[in-house]
Formats: C-alpha cells, sequence, structure tokens
C-alpha cells in the first residue's frame, strides 16, 4: 500500500524524535570534549567501495546491500556501514594533508537487506567516529572509553565491554591454520554458510549466529595464542591503558566482528538484556583500509553506535527523556478582532526567544483553554473584546491558576523576560 513505508523502515514521529534529539545532543557534547569534529557523507556510494573496504564473501556484501543501476549504468549502493565512506573522504579531500590525526564522528541513516526486528530495520541510524592517522594503542582506548563514555552518560547501566586482538597480516595466517585444521572434524557440522567460510575466512565462523551454540565452538583456538610479538604488545598496551581508566572488560577469543577490515584490536558493548541484539556499540583497528582505498598505509580505529538498539536499551531502564512542552505561551483569542491583534503580538514573543502558539480556528473559551493546557504551556494569554478595548491582556499562570491583567507591551516583555529569565 502506498500508505505504508517501505518493510524494514520507521517514521520518527514528533513524540519521539525528543529522545533522538537527547541522544545526539549527549554525542555532539561528548566528540566535542573528545576532540572529534562531524563529517556528512552521502547516503550511497560507488558499489566497489563497500566491496573493497567491506570484503567480497562478508554477509552484508553478499546478501544485505541495497545495490542498484544508474541512468549512467554506474553501480551504486546505499550505504551499509560508514567506515569506509569516512575513509574514502579522508583521501578524496586530502585530510592527511596536515599529517596529524584526523578525529571524525558522523551520525546518520545505513541501509542493509535484512530481517526486520526490534533494533534491526534496514534503514537504521548509526553514530560513529574514526580517529585516522594515529597508530598507539593510546588512540584505540581513547575510542572504547568514548562509547562507553556515550553510554553511560545516557544513564545506561549493566552494560559488559568485550574486548580481544585480531592480529594483523603477520600473525592471523598462523591462527587461520589453526582454525581450519580445528574445524576440519566439525566441518560436516558447521552451517553452510560455515563451510564456504572454512576454506576462505575460517575466523568468520567464530562470528557465526547459526553456529554460536555448537558445543565444539567453545574450544576453538583463541586468537590471542597466535599474536605476534607487536600485536600482542599493542593488545597489552591498550587493556592497561583501560585499566588505568578504570574500565572494567572481559577477553572474548570469539570476538571477531563481522567486516574485513579489522586488525588488532576488537571490541563491543552489549546490554545483555536486549537478547540477540545485544550489541549497541562496537569497532576496532582497521590500519589495512586507508591503504586497500588507494592511500598510502595509515593506522585507524573507530567504532559505531546502533542509535535503535540505545533507543531500547533507554526504553528498557526508563530512561527515556519526557516528551517537552510545545510552548511557553498560549495566545487565546477571543472573536476576528481580538485575532488579528494577537497575530502581531504573537510574532514579538517568537521574536524574543518564546515558543508560542494560538488557535487560528475561532473555537470557544473553553475549547482554546484545552488546547492551551494540551500544549504544556506556562502561560496563557486571553484577548477578548473588553481587553482589545482598554488595550490589556490577562496573563493565566496555568500552574499556579492566577492571572494578572497588562498592557499589551508590558505583557509581551513580561512574558519575554519570565520565559528568558
Amino acid at each position: 500500500m502506498l500508505t505504508n513505508a517501505p518493510r524494514g523502515t520507521k517514521d520518527i514521529l514528533p513524540d519521539a524524535v525528543g529522545a533522538w534529539t537527547c541522544v545526539e545532543n549527549v554525542i555532539r557534547d561528548l566528540c566535542d570534549r573528545y576532540g572529534y569534529h562531524e563529517i556528512r557523507t552521502p547516503l550511497f556510494e560507488h558499489t566497489e567501495l563497500f566491496q573493497r573496504g567491506i570484503g567480497d564473501g562478508t554477509d552484508v556484501v553478499d546478501k544485505e546491500m541495497y545495490t542498484f543501476t544508474d541512468r549512467g549504468d554506474r553501480s551504486l549502493t546505499l550505504r551499509p556501514e560508514n567506515t569506509a565512506s569516512a575513509v574514502r573522504a579522508y583521501l578524496q579531500n586530502k585530510l592527511y594533508a596536515d599529517g596529524g590525526l584526523q578525529k571524525l564522528f558522523y551520525i546518520g541513516s545505513m541501509f542493509r537487506y535484512d530481517r526486520p526486528q526490534a533494533g534491526r530495520m534496514r534503514e537504521f541510524h548509526q553514530f560513529g567516529v574514526e580517529a585516522i592517522g594515529g597508530g598507539s594503542p593510546a588512540v584505540d582506548a581513547e575510542a572504547i572509553l568514548l562509547a562507553y563514555d556515550f553510554l553511560t552518560a545516557l544513564g545506561l547501566q549493566g552494560l559488559t565491554l568485550k574486548l580481544n586482538s585480531v592480529g594483523c597480516p603477520t600473525c592471523r595466517p598462523v591462527y587461520r591454520e589453526r582454525l581450519q585444521a580445528y574445524f576440519k572434524e566439525h566441518l560436516a557440522s558447521l552451517c553452510g554458510d560455515c563451510q564456504s567460510r572454512y576454506t576462505i575466512r575460517p575466523m568468520r565462523i567464530l562470528d557465526c549466529k547459526a553456529d554460536a551454540h555448537q558445543p565444539f565452538m567453545a574450544d576453538a583456538p583463541a586468537i590471542t595464542d597466535c599474536l605476534c610479538e607487536e600485536c600482542s604488545a599493542h593488545f597489552d598496551a591498550v587493556q592497561a591503558h583501560l585499566t588505568h581508566a578504570g574500565i572494567t572488560y572481559e577477553l572474548d577469543a570469539r570476538l571477531v566482528r563481522g567486516l574485513d577490515y579489522y586488525t588488532r584490536t576488537a571490541f563491543e558493548i552489549a546490554y545483555p538484556p536486549l537478547g540477540a541484539q545485544s550489541a549497541v556499540a562496537g569497532g576496532g583497528r582497521y590500519d589495512g583500509l586507508v591503504e586497500e582505498l588507494g592511500g598510502n598505509p595509515t593506522p585507524a580505529v573507530g567504532f559505531a553506535a546502533g542509535v535503535e538498539r540505545v533507543l531500547l536499551a533507554l526504553e528498557q531502564q526508563h530512561l527515556l527523556p519526557a516528551r517537552p512542552a510545545a510552548a511557553d505561551v498560549f495566545i487565546i483569542a477571543l472573536g476576528e478582532a481580538a485575532a488579528a491583534a494577537a497575530f502581531p503580538l504573537l510574532h514579538n514573543l517568537r521574536q524574543g526567544g518564546v515558543r508560542a502558539l494560538m488557535d487560528y480556528a475561532g473555537r470557544s473559551m473553553k475549547a482554546q483553554m484545552k488546547q492551551a493546557n494540551k500544549s504544556g504551556a506556562r502561560y496563557a494569554v486571553i484577548l477578548g473584546e473588553d481587553e482589545l478595548a482598554q488595550g490589556t491582556a490577562v496573563v493565566r499562570n496555568m500552574a499556579e491558576s492566577t492571572q494578572e491583567t497588562y498592557s499589551l507591551d508590558d505583557m509581551v516583555k513580561r512574558l519575554i523576560s519570565e520565559v528568558k529569565g
């Protein structure tokens, strides 16, 4: 039906937007304190960007992307994530020119063809950060702290931070051989996808939801036993930074994340009561992505948080903010002449920074007072024929049920002072 939004998408209505705005305000405040600057990338990119950046053979690229051909016969894809786009923007716009660490953040829609469920829509929203050009373990720890601070600043409790290292091109082949040797005898028990992954990307077996509860998964080799000296030292340093900052975490040898570009640090923050969709933020280091997309070898680290899942967690903990009042002042005009006189008063109040409303339908006094109550206005201004003749208005304090009469000029100044003071 034309009156229904496409499956997997959802309207965000006025009574819900306040919660989104609250979350976005926390994001902007924290990113400002951490020195991250906002970037806004296109909703669609050349398909090859995600094929190279995320990786052919991943579920995202093979099964979940919204890809189409435009009139110029170019293959384009709605962005399924924003890291590849941020790196493309970093390279195209030469953000590397000053040679320093570029700290970027974004808030926006992403798109994946998936089975819609609570916390997982086909159009979903992410907040993410990318720190491009920094190889220090401290940069990893800072990104993790920012993700953790974001969630705790909203008041969320009961979060779990999981940490792992997925190694680098030096040590990962060793781990790959160990994984293949281990899973060889269990190959027939794996799902069809993991049987395909066994040859090409055996690490992805650890991230499979279908095989997660197989009894043999718990004994799979840990990558931390295969790390090279540099990766091991880097991982130890990240843990030390988090410990010194007072952050509690647990090591999870099966945490590999679902995208090809990750190297070394991988992390995830979960809110367990959300069940299967408990991961509310996650990310890690991706030192090879800039080079893969055509740049010079450049270290980088980042994370993304799902806004819908964060809001679900806030709802479960009764932390969603109350919807704010729609107005500070509501003008009740009785009669056409009063309505004509009220209109410029309404404009003067708004120019003074006051949220002001009035009725345009010529309703009765009772109906307009009901509308004023519904708006949540602190003050109702009553302007009828008698008041208009005297150049006055009655100002009613809605909370205290008291009222006073002022001249029209004094009324505007007084209300601006009361509301803004």
